[in-house]
C-alpha cells in the first residue's frame, strides 16, 4: 500500500495507488475521520455525512474568503470562493454543476454555496436574504420525502446570481425544470407528498383550517398513499413558520398566501373520491362534477358529450389536480423571480457578471420507473456528457492542437446513449412525441415503434415479449428499465376543454393567473380551429428538451466547476460507508478517468500573452518584453524562469514528485505572484521613500551649506574686523595722532597770534557803536514802557466795570440782546405776493399757513451723529501745535496777528486772512468799533445805550455792515476755510470775557451753516465743538453734519438764518401749492430743494413726486429751484440782496416759494396718483387764467373751460357757475377780444357734452400741447460737435426729447430719445467747469454747462426708463438658428419684445417677435439694441441705429470658428451655443451633449422658457458625473471654457459657483489636474479662486469623490457668495451651531472637540425626518447623506421642502463608564438613557425605582422641597410607565415620606451629581446602553407575537415585553447572517445549514440594521486590535 493511501490525501490526484481501490479507500479513511470533502484537481467530491458537522460557521466563511483553491483543506466554500474570485478576475461568468444521486446532498451543497456568496458579498442587503429565502419556498413546493432522501428535490433548478462590478449581489433568476407532478396524486410506499401539504395542515391556525374545512393529513387520500405522513428530523410546524416568514420576505402578500392555501386545500379535497361541495376553488359544484365525469369533443358538425368511466373520471381528476399544482408551482417561481430579479440597465456598456448554481435531480433507478424517471435520467445524461466533454474531450483535443506529447486516455463516453435518446433521427423521445400527437396512439404502439427502430442496438433493451410493457436503456450509471404504461398521457400533459372552460368560469383570480397561458391558447385554438387543424400543443418532453438545451447553452459559455456528491449508504445513516454503492457512483461518474487525465494533463491554460501579463512579475530577468525582444527569446526566458520557480516551490512543499496537480501549481503561482507583488510594492515604496528622503536630505544639505557658507563668511569677517582690522587701525591711529599733534602745536601758535590781533581791533570798533546805540534805545524804551503801563491801568479799569455790569445778564438774554434788532416773522410771508400769484393770497389779509409743529417735524436727511469715542485724540491744541505758524498759540488774544495761523502760498490769501482776523475781533468785541460819526464813539453790537436806541437807528448803523460781512464770506473764496475756523476757535479757547465768548460761538454756528471745514480739520473741529456751552454743542454739531452732507453754500446767510441762530431751531418757511394751500416747513441753512419737496409730498400724500419742483418768486420773476441739491437759503439770500439793491429792507423781501409741476416723464400716467393729477390740473387752470398757457384755437380753450366747469360743478349749468368758470379759465386779453357772454355761451354748450373723469384729460392735453412749458432748461455752450447756428444756447429737456434753443426761444436742434444713444459727464478743468457729452445718431455733442451733472442725470433716467418699458428693439447682427427655441433675424430688423415670465431677462435673454416673419423665440440681449421709445420707431431711426449702433454685438466664437476655420484653440472661449461634439475625445458622446445645455442655463448663457431651480440644473450637470468617471473631465473643461473670455459678469459669477461646486465634488484626472490648477492660479483676483483651489486640494486629499450632486444647502450658500457653510446640529438636551466638515467622521470629531468630550468614539450624526430617524455613515460625505434623504423624499413623493433636523448623539455604548467623561454624561448619556428608563425598558427592583425617583426629583427641582407635594402628579417623570399601576396611591404617599427622609448624601447632591448617580445605578443593569425595538416576530411559535429586541455590545437579546424576561440572547459571534428590507429584519443564528432564523417586522428596520452593523464592525475591530 502506498503511503498516501494510509491516512488519505486532500487531492486524489496525488494518490500513489491510482486504482479504484485506492480511490475508495481514500474516501473511506476521510469519511471515518469526519472529512467529507476531497479534491480531484478542481473537482470537489462531497460525501453526504447524514449528520450536522461544525463546518459551516461564520468563522469557516471568513477562513475560506479570498483564498486560492488548494490553499486550505477541501470545502464547498473553497469552490464558491474560487467561482467568485475567477468571476471578478477573469470578468467571465461562472457556473457550478452539482451532480449526484438522489440523497447525495446536492440541495444542501447548493444552499451552502448560496450562503457563502451572500456572505462574501458583504452588503447584508435585503436582496441577498430574498435569494436565500427562496429555497424554503421552493423546497416546500418541490421537495418531498422519498425512500432514499428525506428532502428530495423533485424538480431541477438553475439559480443565476447576478453581481455588480464591485462584487455585490444585485439580483438572481431561478429557472425550474420538470416538476414531478404525479407525486401530487400518488406516492410510492414510505414516501410522502410534497412538504407544503403536511406543513400547512400542521402549522395553520385552527381558525383558518376551519374556514378551509381542513383536518389532519390522515384524512386525505393524496397524503396517505405512501402510508407515511411524518418524517423523522423534520418539524412541520417550525418549517411552516419558516415558510410563512420566507413568503413575507419575498413580498408575498397576505392575500397571495391565503389564495395559495385555498388552492392547496382544493387539491386535498379533490383527492378524496367523493365530491363534496367546497367553495375553495370558487367554481360551480355541478359544473365541476360534469367536467370530471363527462368529456366533450368536437366532431365535424357538432359538439358531442361522452360520459366517462370511473377510472377515466379518476384519471381526469388526477390530471386536473396535477395541472393545478404544476401551474401553481410555476406561478410561485415567477413571483419569486419578480422579487429577486433586477433587469439590466439599457446602457450597452453595462456588463453583468453572474455565477450559476445547477441543482438538478440526480440519477434515479426505482423498482418501477416511469416517464418522469426517463426525463430525469436524460437530463443526467446531458450533464454527464457536459462533464465528459469538458474534462476529457475538449482537453485532449486541445493537447492535440497544441502538439503536446500525449497518451490518449480511455473514458466512458455516453454520447451513444444520448444519440439514441435525443440526438439521432427517430430517437426515443421523438418517437414518444410523434405517438403522442396521434389521437389513436397508445403506449403499445409506442413500444412497437421503439422496438422496430432501436431493437437491434445495444443501448435500447426491448421488452422480453409482446405483452411486456417494460423496456430498458443502457445509461452511463447502469441499465434502467422503464414501464411504458402512461407514457403518452404524461407526455401530452393536456387538460380537457371542459376543465379549461371550468377554470375560465371560476371566480378565483389566482387560479386564472395560474392557467393564464392555457386560457389564452384555448381562445387562439378556438379561433384558428377551422384554419389550422395541424397545430398541436407542445408536449412535456418537448418543453423539457427546450429548457434543457437552453441550460446547456448557458453552461457552455460559463467557466464550469463540478461538485460530485456521493451517497455513502441507502439507509441515510451517519458513519456508514457502503463500499459497493460508493464504488458504483465513482465508476459511472468517471472519477478514475478524471484523476488520470487531471494528473497527466494541463487543466490550467493561458495564452502566452495572458500568462506573461499575469506572471511576468515572477521572472528573474528583464528580457521579457515581447515588444522589444523577439518572441522566441521571450519564450525561452519565460520557460526557464517559471520552471525554476515551480521546481523551487515543489521542493519547498515537500511533494514526492514534480508531476503533481497543475491546480496546485496554479495555486502556488498565484501565491508566489502575490508574494512578489507585495515585495515589488515594498520595493517601490522603499525606492520612492528613499528618493523622497534623499531629495529632502539634499535640499536640506544644500540649505545647510548655504547657511554654513554665509555664517562662516560672517564669522571670518567679524574676526577680521576684530583682529587685523583693529591692529591696522591702531597703527594708523598712532601715526596720524603723531602728525596731528605736530601740526596742531604749530597751528595753535599761529592762530593765537592772529586772533589776538583781530579780536582786539574789532572789539574797539564795536564798543564805540554799542555805546551810541544804547544811549538812544534806552531813552525810547523808557518812554514806551511808561505809556503801555498807563494804557493797561485804564483798560483794566474799564473791563472791571463791564464785568460787574454783565454778571447780572444771562446767556439767553445776551443772545436776545445781540439779535434784538431782528423782527419775528415766517419766511415767505412778507410784503406783497409776486405778479401772477396774488390769487393764492386773499386781499387785505395774509394767508394763514397750515399749522405744522416745527419742533416735532424732523429734517429730511437724518444724519447720524458722530462717534465721539475716537475724537479724544483730535484736540484743537494738538492741531495748533502741528499746523500753526511761528509762535502762534491756540488761546484767546486781543492783539492783531503778525501772520496767518496757517501757511498760505498766495500773498493775497495772507492779506485776506489778516482782514478776517480783524473782522472776527470786531464781531467778538475784542476790538472797539471805529468812529462812524465825528464826535461820537463807536459802539459795538451791545453798548451801554443800546436799550434806549430805536430799531431804525440800529438798522442805520448796520446797513453797511451785515453780520454776514463780519463772518468774512466775501473772503472765503480767497482765504482758506480752515483759517477762518482756526481763528474763531483760537478766540474761543480760554476766553474769559463772557460777551466775547458767546459772540464767538454765535459766529461759529453761523459759519457752520455756510461752509464745512476741510477733511484735515473736520475731526479737530468736531472735538472742539463737544466742549461748547450748553445748547451750542449739539446745535453746532448738527449744523456741521448737515453742511457736510449737503455741501457748501453759494450765498451769505440771510436774515432768517440769523433768527434761527437766535432760537437754535429750524427756520419756518411757507410754501404755497397750486390748489391754494400754504404749508410751513422746517428748514435750516443746509436745506435743499430735494428735502423740501420730499417733506411736501409726504404732507400732501403725493406718490408720483417726479417732476414736481420748488419755485422761487420775487416781484415779476419766477425761477425753478428744482428738486435736487440746490440750497433754498441761497435763493432767499439772493432775494434779500435784490431787495437791498432796489433800496428796500432785506428782512421784508417779498419772496414766495411755490410747489409746481416742472416736467413730465415720457411714461406719465395720470391714473397712478390722483393727488398729483389734481395739483397739475390746478396749475394748468391758473396758467390759462394768467396767460402762462395759451391755446392756438378758441375751441381748445372752450373745451378746457368746459372740463373745468364739469369738475367744479358737475352737471349744474347755472349762469353764476359759468361766470365763475369763465373768470377762472379765460385770460383777460381773450375776454377783451370776445364778450363775456360769448364765452359763457360757448362754455355752457361744451359743458353739456362732458363726461366724468376729465381731470386726467386736462393734464394729458397740457402735456401733449405744451411740452416746452413743462421742460427743464439749462444754459450750455458747445465745445465740439456738429455745426449749429450758435454755440451758446439753452438745452430744454422734456418728455418728447432734447431741444437746443437760442435766447429768443428759436429751435436750433431737436432730438427724440431714440436718436440719443448715450450721455456721460467729464471734468474739463477749473476754467471750463463741468462738461457733458451727448451721443446721438446725428453726431456727438460736447457741451459745457454749470448744471452738466443734472443734464446727464435727467437724460440718463429718461433713456433708462424708456428702454425698460420699451417693446421695440433693432437687430445689430444676423442670427440664423435651427433650434426653434431661438429667434432668427437679420441685421436692422425690428424685434418686438414680449415681456413675460418664460425667459429671465437678467441672464441675457428675452423673448421677441420678428416683425417681418412673425415668428417668436429667444433673443440674446447682446444681439439687439432696445430703443428708448414707447411708440413704433420710424424707418429712419431704424436705419441709423443699425448702421451706427452704440455698441457692437459679441460674436459667437464657436460659430465663427466653424464657419471661418479659425484656429481650434479659439474654441476654448465662452459661447452661447451648445457644443456639437465633446471637448475631450472619449466615448461618452450623448451624455456630454446633455451636460452642455444645463451649464449654459445655470450661467445664463442659454434661454430657459421656465425658471428652473438651481438644484435641478446642478443635478443635471453633476448627477451623471458622480456615476460615470469619464464625464468629470468634460464637465471641468466645459465650465472653464464658458469662463474664458466671458465679458458677462453675471455669467462669470455663475461659472465660478459651478467650478466651486465641482471642485468639492470630485477632482479632475491627473492629465487635466495641472491645467485646472493653472486656470485657478492665473485668476487669483477672483473671490472664489482661492476657495476653489482649497476645495480641489481637499478632493485630492480624500481621494474618494462625492456620490451625489450638491445639496440644497451648498447651492444656497454659494449663491449668497458664502463659502463657509454652517449647519445646525442638535443635541439631546440642547442645540448649537457648528461648522460642517467634509465627512461625517470629521464632523463628529469637530463637535467632540468643541464640546470637550474625552473621545468621539461611539458618537454619530443622526437625521430626523417627520417619520423616521436615520443614522449617517461615518465614511460618507455630510452633504451626500443629506442629499440621499432629500432624494428619498422626492421618490416617496414627499413635500419638496421636507423639514429635517441633524442630531449628534451616542450610538454605540462601548466602554461607557459614568463619571469618566462628565460632559458626555450630562449632555448625552443622561438625556438618552432617561427615556428608556421611563418607558419601562429596564428591569429594576422597587428599591432601585424609589432611589432613582429621588435622584430624578433632585435633578428636576434641586433643593426645592416645596415640590414634594407634587410627587403623585409627576410620577410619570420619576418612575417607569409600566410601574405606575404597580403600587396604590397609599404606597406612593409612602414614597413621598421616603423622599422627605432621603439620606443626607442624596439631599446634599447637586443636579449634576444626581445625574451621575442615576447613570451609575443604571449602568449596573445588563440592558444599559441597549437600543430597544418593539417588533412583531413570526419565526418562532414559542415566542409571543410582539417581542422587544435589545441590541447592545453583548449581542441581540429577545425580551418579553410584559414580564421583561430575556427569552433568548444571541452573541454577535453566533450570528451567521443578517439583513433588512423595507419593514423586515432577518437574523440567522448558528450554523448556516440548520441555524435558527428570526424574522422581525417593524418600521425601524434601518435603525436596527445600522446599529447592529456598527456594533459588529466595532467588535471585529476590537478583536483585530487584540490580535
Amino acid at each position: 500500500m502506498h503511503p498516501t493511501s494510509v491516512n488519505g490525501v486532500d487531492d486524489m490526484i496525488r494518490l500513489g495507488d491510482l486504482n479504484e481501490a485506492g480511490l475508495l479507500r481514500n474516501l473511506l479513511v476521510r469519511h471515518k475521520d469526519g472529512i467529507i470533502y476531497t479534491y480531484t484537481g478542481s473537482i470537489l467530491v462531497a460525501v453526504n455525512p447524514y449528520q450536522l458537522l461544525p463546518l459551516y460557521t461564520t468563522e469557516q466563511v471568513h477562513l475560506y474568503t479570498d483564498r486560492r483553491l488548494g490553499e486550505l483543506p477541501p470545502h464547498v466554500f473553497a469552490i464558491a470562493d474560487s467561482c467568485f474570485f475567477n468571476m471578478r478576475r477573469n470578468k467571465k461568468d461562472q457556473c457550478c454543476v452539482i451532480s449526484g444521486e438522489s440523497g447525495a446532498g446536492k440541495t444542501e451543497s447548493t444552499k451552502l454555496m448560496l450562503q457563502f456568496l451572500a456572505a462574501v458579498s458583504g452588503q447584508h442587503s435585503w436582496i441577498e436574504q430574498q435569494i436565500l429565502e427562496a429555497n424554503p419556498i421552493l423546497e416546500a413546493f418541490g421537495n418531498a420525502k422519498t425512500i432514499r432522501n428525506d428532502n428530495s428535490s423533485r424538480f431541477g433548478k438553475y439559480i443565476d446570481i447576478n453581481f455588480t462590478k464591485g462584487g455585490a449581489i444585485e439580483g438572481a433568476k431561478i429557472e425550474q425544470y420538470l416538476l414531478e407532478k404525479s407525486r401530487v396524486c400518488r406516492q410510492a410506499p414510505e414516501e410522502r407528498n410534497y412538504h407544503i401539504f403536511y406543513c400547512m395542515l400542521m402549522g395553520m391556525p385552527a381558525e383558518q383550517k376551519k374556514i378551509l374545512s381542513l383536518g389532519n393529513a390522515s384524512e386525505y387520500n393524496y397524503l396517505t398513499m405512501g402510508n407515511c405522513t411524518s418524517c423523522d428530523g423534520r418539524d412541520d410546524i417550525k418549517e411552516y413558520a419558516h415558510f410563512r416568514s420566507a413568503m413575507k420576505i419575498l413580498m408575498f402578500s397576505e392575500n397571495d398566501s391565503w389564495e395559495i392555501n385555498k388552492l392547496l386545500a382544493a387539491i386535498l379535497h379533490l383527492g378524496n373520491v367523493h365530491f363534496e361541495e367546497h367553495g375553495v376553488i370558487s367554481v360551480d359544484p355541478k359544473a365541476l362534477e360534469k367536467s370530471l365525469t363527462q368529456r366533450s369533443f368536437m366532431t365535424s358538425r357538432e359538439s358531442v358529450t361522452k360520459p366517462l368511466t370511473s377510472a377515466q373520471a379518476m384519471d381526469g381528476k388526477d390530471a386536473f389536480v396535477k395541472a393545478i399544482y404544476g401551474r401553481l408551482f410555476v406561478w410561485v417561481v415567477e413571483k419569486i423571480n419578480k422579487a429577486v430579479f433586477k433587469p439590466p440597465p439599457e446602457d450597452t456598456k453595462y456588463v453583468r457578471q453572474s455565477i450559476g448554481l445547477l441543482d438538478i435531480f440526480g440519477f434515479e433507478n426505482f423498482n418501477k420507473n416511469s416517464f418522469e424517471q426517463l426525463c430525469i435520467n436524460f437530463a443526467n445524461e446531458q450533464l454527464q456528457q457536459f462533464f465528459v466533454k469538458h474534462v476529457f474531450k475538449l482537453e485532449q483535443d486541445e493537447y492535440t492542437r497544441e502538439n503536446i506529447v500525449w497518451k490518449h486516455i480511455e473514458y466512458n463516453d455516453n454520447q451513444r446513449t444520448l444519440d439514441v435518446l435525443a440526438s439521432k433521427s427517430l430517437n426515443i423521445l421523438a418517437l414518444i412525441d410523434e405517438e403522442s400527437n396521434f389521437p389513436k396512439g397508445t403506449d403499445t404502439t409506442m413500444i412497437n415503434k421503439m422496438n422496430q427502430v432501436h431493437g437491434k442496438g445495444d443501448v435500447y433493451i426491448p421488452p422480453k415479449n409482446n405483452h411486456d410493457t417494460q423496456f430498458g436503456i443502457q445509461h452511463f450509471a447502469g441499465v434502467v428499465h422503464y414501464d411504458s404504461k402512461g407514457f403518452l398521457e404524461k407526455n401530452r400533459d393536456a387538460l380537457s376543454a371542459d376543465l379549461i372552460q371550468l377554470v375560465e368560469k371560476s371566480s378565483n383570480k389566482m387560479l386564472k393567473q395560474a392557467f393564464q397561458n392555457e386560457l389564452s391558447s384555448n381562445h387562439e385554438i378556438a379561433s384558428q380551429q377551422t384554419v389550422d387543424t395541424k397545430k398541436r400543443a407542445p408536449t412535456l418532453s418537448g418543453q423539457f428538451r427546450q429548457s434543457l438545451d437552453a441550460l446547456m447553452k448557458t453552461l457552455t459559455v460559463c467557466q464550469p466547476y463540478f461538485i460530485r456528491c456521493i451517497k455513502p449508504n441507502d439507509f441515510k445513516k451517519p458513519m456508514l460507508f457502503d463500499r459497493d454503492l460508493c464504488m458504483r457512483q465513482l465508476r459511472y461518474s468517471g472519477m478514475m478517468e478524471t484523476i488520470r487525465i487531471r494528473k497527466a494533463g494541463y487543466p490550467i491554460r493561458y495564452t502566452f500573452d495572458e500568462f506573461l501579463e499575469r506572471y511576468r512579475v515572477l521572472l528573474k530577468s528583464s528580457l521579457c518584453d515581447p515588444k522589444v525582444v523577439r518572441r522566441n527569446v521571450v519564450v525561452i526566458v519565460v520557460v526557464h524562469c517559471i520552471t525554476a520557480t515551480l521546481l523551487h516551490l515543489v521542493a519547498q512543499s515537500q511533494k514526492p514528485t514534480f508531476h503533481s496537480s497543475q491546480d496546485f501549481h496554479d495555486t502556488m503561482l498565484e501565491l508566489e505572484r502575490m508574494k512578489e507583488l507585495n515585495e515589488k510594492a515594498l520595493l517601490i515604496q522603499r525606492v520612492l521613500r528613499g528618493y523622497k528622503h534623499r531629495r529632502q536630505f539634499l535640499r536640506q544639505k544644500s540649505s545647510a551649506l548655504v547657511i554654513q557658507k554665509n555664517w562662516r563668511g560672517y564669522k571670518g569677517r567679524k574676526l577680521y574686523r576684530l583682529g587685523f582690522a583693529r591692529l591696522q587701525a591702531k597703527a594708523r591711529a598712532r601715526q596720524l595722532q603723531h602728525h596731528y599733534q605736530q601740526k596742531r602745536v604749530a597751528a595753535v601758535r599761529l592762530q593765537a597770534q592772529t586772533r589776538g590781533y583781530l579780536a582786539r581791533k574789532e572789539w574797539q570798533r564795536k564798543r564805540q557803536a554799542v555805546i551810541l546805540l544804547q544811549a538812544n534805545s534806552r531813552g525810547m524804551l523808557a518812554r514806551k514802557h511808561r505809556q503801555r503801563r498807563l494804557d493797561q491801568v485804564l483798560r483794566q479799569k474799564k473791563e472791571k466795570e463791564a464785568s460787574t455790569q454783565s454778571e447780572s445778564i444771562t446767556a439767553q438774554e445776551m443772545v436776545d440782546d445781540i439779535f434784538g434788532f431782528l423782527p419775528n416773522m415766517v419766511g415767505g410771508q412778507e410784503g406783497q405776493a409776486p405778479v401772477g400769484f396774488k390769487d393764492l393770497e386773499k386781499q387785505g389779509e395774509r394767508t394763514r399757513p397750515e399749522e405744522v409743529d416745527l419742533d416735532d417735524l424732523p429734517m429730511v436727511e437724518d444724519i447720524p451723529e458722530e462717534d465721539y469715542d475716537d475724537l479724544d485724540e483730535y484736540s484743537f491744541s494738538k492741531f495748533a501745535s502741528m499746523y500753526f505758524q511761528g509762535a502762534a498759540t491756540p488761546t484767546h488774544i486781543r492783539q492783531r496777528l503778525r501772520q496767518p495761523l496757517l501757511y498760505h502760498e498766495d500773498e493775497g490769501d495772507v492779506v485776506a486772512s489778516m482782514t478776517v482776523w480783524w473782522i472776527i475781533l470786531r464781531f467778538m468785541g475784542d476790538l472797539p468799533e471805529p468812529k462812524l460819526v465825528q464826535g461820537q464813539a463807536a459802539r459795538g453790537l451791545r453798548g451801554s445805550n443800546m436799550a434806549n436806541s430805536s430799531l431804525d437807528q440800529d438798522l442805520v448803523l448796520r446797513q453797511d455792515r451785515r453780520l454776514s460781512h463780519m463772518v468774512g464770506l466775501d473772503q472765503v473764496c480767497i482765504t482758506g476755510i480752515n483759517e477762518i475756523y482756526c481763528q474763531i476757535c483760537k478766540q474761543l479757547q480760554e476766553n474769559g470775557n463772557r460777551s466775547s465768548f458767546y459772540r464767538g460761538w454765535i459766529l461759529l454756528s453761523i459759519c457752520l451753516g455756510i461752509f464745512p471745514p476741510t477733511e484735515r480739520f473736520i475731526k479737530f473741529l468736531q472735538s472742539f465743538i463737544r466742549f461748547g456751552p450748553m445748547g451750542y454743542a449739539p446745535y453746532c454739531a448738527k449744523r456741521l453734519r448737515r453742511t457736510v452732507a449737503n455741501g457748501v453754500r453759494g450765498e451769505p446767510p440771510s436774515w432768517l438764518e440769523l433768527e434761527a441762530t437766535k432760537s437754535k431751531k429750524p427756520i419756518a418757511v411757507s410754501v404755497t401749492l397750486m390748489d391754494g394751500r400754504t404749508i410751513s416747513l422746517p428748514v435750516d441753512s443746509s436745506s435743499t430743494s430735494k428735502e423740501i419737496c420730499q417733506l411736501l409730498s409726504e404732507k400732501v400724500s403725493l406718490k408720483d413726486t417726479f417732476g414736481f419742483s420748488l419755485y422761487m418768486a420775487l416781484y415779476e420773476k419766477v425761477w425753478s429751484l428744482g428738486s435736487g441739491r440746490e440750497h433754498v437759503m441761497d435763493a432767499i439770500s439772493q432775494c434779500e440782496q435784490e431787495v437791498k439793491r432796489k433800496g428796500g429792507q432785506e428782512q421784508h423781501a417779498p419772496w414766495r416759494l411755490y410747489y409746481r409741476k416742472e416736467i413730465f416723464t415720457p411714461w406719465h400716467d395720470c391714473k397712478e396718483d390722483s393727488v398729483s393729477t389734481d395739483l397739475i390740473y390746478r396749475q394748468i387752470i391758473r396758467g390759462l387764467r394768467y396767460g402762462e398757457y395759451k391755446c392756438d384755437k378758441d375751441d381748445d380753450i372752450v373745451q378746457l373751460s368746459a372740463k373745468h366747469f364739469y369738475i367744479q360743478y358737475g352737471s349744474d349749468c347755472g349762469l353764476d357757475n359759468a361766470k365763475t368758470v369763465v373768470q377762472d379759465c379765460i385770460n383777460s386779453s381773450l375776454l377783451e377780444a370776445k364778450t363775456q357772454d360769448k364765452w359763457l355761451q360757448m362754455v355752457s354748450t361744451a359743458h353739456a357734452q362732458k363726461a366724468a373723469g376729465v381731470k386726467a384729460e386736462v393734464v394729458d392735453y397740457a402735456r401733449q400741447t405744451w411740452p416746452m412749458l413743462f421742460s427743464r432748461f439749462f444754459e450750455a455752450a458747445k465745445l465740439s460737435g456738429p455745426a449749429l447756428p450758435k454755440n451758446k444756447f439753452i438745452v430744454a429737456i422734456n418728455w418728447t426729447g432734447i431741444t437746443f434753443l437760442d435766447e429768443k426761444e428759436r429751435r436750433l436742434l431737436q432730438l427724440s430719445y431714440p436718436e440719443v444713444t448715450g450721455v456721460n459727464t467729464m471734468r474739463e478743468g477749473k476754467t471750463f467747469g463741468q462738461s457733458v457729452s451727448l451721443l446721438t445718431l446725428k453726431g456727438d455733442f460736447s457741451l459745457n454747462a454749470v448744471m452738466a451733472g443734472n443734464i446727464a442725470e435727467l437724460v440718463h433716467m429718461f433713456l433708462g426708463g424708456l428702454r425698460e418699458r420699451s417693446q421695440y428693439a433693432v437687430a445689430l447682427q444676423e442670427v440664423n438658428q435651427d433650434d426653434p427655441t431661438f429667434l432668427s433675424f437679420k441685421k436692422g430688423e425690428l424685434i418686438v419684445l414680449i415681456k413675460d415670465d418664460e425667459l429671465t431677462v437678467g441672464r441675457g435673454w428675452i423673448k421677441g417677435k420678428n416683425e417681418r416673419t412673425g415668428k417668436t423665440g429667444a433673443v440674446p440681449t447682446d444681439a439687439i439694441l432696445v430703443l428708448p421709445t414707447l411708440t413704433k420707431p420710424t424707418n429712419e431711426v431704424m436705419f441709423c441705429t443699425s448702421v451706427c449702433p452704440s455698441r457692437q454685438p459679441i460674436k459667437d466664437v464657436n460659430r465663427q470658428v466653424i464657419s471661418k476655420n479659425v484656429a481650434p484653440e479659439r474654441l476654448w472661449v465662452n459661447s452661447r451655443e451648445p457644443i456639437k461634439q465633446p471637448l475631450l475625445k472619449k466615448d461618452v458622446f450623448l451624455p456630454v451633449l446633455d451636460l452642455c445645455v444645463p451649464i449654459l442655463k445655470y450661467m445664463g448663457d442659454y434661454p430657459t422658457k421656465q425658471i428652473q431651480s438651481p438644484v435641478e440644473l446642478t443635478d443635471q450637470i453633476f448627477g451623471p458625473a458622480t456615476k460615470d468617471e469619464a464625464l468629470r473631465d468634460e464637465i471641468y473643461c466645459q465650465i472653464m471654457k464658458q469662463m474664458t473670455s466671458n465679458n458677462n459678469r453675471f455669467s462669470l459669477e455663475q461659472g465660478w459657483q459651478l467650478l466651486w461646486l465641482c471642485c468639492g465634488l470630485f477632482p479632475p484626472s491627473q492629465s487635466l489636474l495641472k491645467h485646472t490648477q493653472r486656470f485657478l492660479e492665473s485668476r487669483r483676483r477672483e473671490p472664489l479662486a482661492p476657495d476653489c483651489l482649497q476645495r480641489l486640494q481637499g478632493s485630492l486629499r480624500y481621494m474618494k469623490p462625492r456620490k451625489l450632486p450638491p445639496h440644497q444647502v451648498e447651492i444656497d450658500a454659494i449663491q449668497q457668495n458664502s463659502t463657509q457653510i454652517f449647519h445646525k446640529v442638535h443635541f439631546p438636551n440642547d442645540m448649537e451651531e457648528v461648522n460642517t466638515s467634509t465627512r461625517i467622521r470629521d464632523l463628529c470629531q469637530t463637535i467632540s472637540t468643541k464640546l470637550q468630550l474625552v473621545s468621539s468614539d461611539g458618537f454619530s450624526i443622526f437625521v430626523k425626518t417627520p417619520d423616521k430617524v436615520l443614522s449617517l455613515n461615518d465614511s460618507d460625505y455630510f452633504f451626500d447623506s443629506l442629499r440621499q434623504i432629500t432624494d428619498w423624499s422626492k421618490k416617496a413623493k414627499r413635500p419638496m421642502n421636507m423639514s429635517y433636523q441633524v442630531f449628534f448623539m451616542r450610538k454605540l455604548w462601548f466602554n461607557v463608564s459614568p463619571g469618566r467623561d462628565l460632559e458626555a454624561d450630562l449632555i448625552f448619556h443622561y438625556p438618552q438613557e432617561l427615556p428608556k428608563y421611563l418607558r419601562g425598558y429596564h428591569r429594576c427592583t422597587k428599591e432601585d425605582m424609589v432611589n432613582i425617583g429621588a435622584l430624578l426629583f433632585r435633578v428636576k427641582f434641586n433643593n426645592d422641597k416645596s415640590q414634594f407635594v407634587m410627587i403623585p402628579k409627576m410620577l410619570k417623570d420619576l418612575v417607569p410607565n409600566d410601574m405606575l399601576k404597580a403600587m396604590s396611591a397609599t404606597d406612593w404617599q409612602k414614597v413621598k415620606s421616603i423622599n422627605q427622609l432621603i439620606d443626607q448624601s442624596i439631599a446634599s447632591m447637586t443636579s449634576e451629581e444626581a445625574i451621575l448617580a442615576f447613570l451609575k445605578v443604571v449602568c449596573r443593569w445588563p440592558t444599559f446602553g441597549c437600543a430597544f425595538f418593539e417588533v412583531k416576530q413570526t419565526s418562532d411559535p414559542n415566542f409571543p407575537d410582539i417581542v422587544r429586541i435589545a441590541i447592545s455590545k453583548q449581542g441581540v437579546s429577545i425580551i418579553h415585553p410584559k414580564t421583561k424576561d430575556v427569552l433568548a440572547t444571541h452573541p454577535f459571534n453566533r450570528i451567521a447572517n443578517w439583513c433588512s428590507g423595507s419593514t423586515y429584519f432577518h437574523i440567522t443564528v448558528g450554523n448556516l445549514v440548520k441555524g435558527n432564523k428570526i424574522l422581525c417586522e417593524t418600521s425601524l428596520i434601518t435603525k436596527i440594521k445600522d446599529i447592529q452593523t456598527d456594533l459588529i464592525y466595532q467588535r471585529e475591530n476590537c478583536n483585530g486590535r487584540r490580535l
